[in-house]
């Protein structure tokens, strides 16, 4: 079997579409952010929050992202900052299972991109690797240790 040239992998426009949350990660400002923004946006689609949809969502982006961001990565290097669709899918992972409330969603959404930006382990340890799957995987710890600190404060409140 032939390896091939890393000159001829490219990431097709439905890549793109996916991988850059519509385009989002292609700002010149805080792109990840961006995502976030987007992630949280289409989250607050009338309906979007009840599990039957959310968790589809959650899975499909996240096989999806994998696959889209794996071959951002071959295409733009390790890690690539317009690939926000670990923050989309993230930000769900966030809000899952939790009311949609505005104000519990702003929380979320400081909490998780204080997370992201900071790592903590094995966020850190994901985002070290290369690979699709670890793009997704490093932001989906954050959104799942920001949906358990929301889980908390409701909770205790």
């Amino acid at each position: 079997m032939e390896e091939q040239n890393l000159s001829d992998i490219k990431a097709t426009f439905l890549d793109k579409l996916v991988s850059t949350g519509l385009g989002s990660g292609l700002s010149p400002v805080a792109p990840g952010t961006a995502g976030t923004v987007v992630g949280l946006l289409i989250y607050f689609i009338h309906g979007f929050e009840k599990f039957y949809v959310i968790v589809p969502a959650i899975l499909v982006f996240f096989v999806w992202g994998t696959y889209a961001a794996g071959r951002m990565e071959k295409v733009y290097g390790h890690d690539p900052s317009r690939v926000v669709i670990d923050e989309i899918v993230a930000m769900w992972i966030s809000l899952v299972f939790l009311p949609k409330q505005l104000i519990l969603a702003a929380i979320g959404f400081f909490i998780f991109r204080m997370l992201d930006i900071f790592k903590p382990y094995p966020a850190s340890y994901f985002d070290k690797k290369n690979g699709g799957i670890y793009i997704m995987l490093d932001d989906v710890v954050c959104g799942v240790y920001t949906n358990v600190i929301l889980q908390l404060y409701l909770h205790f409140k």
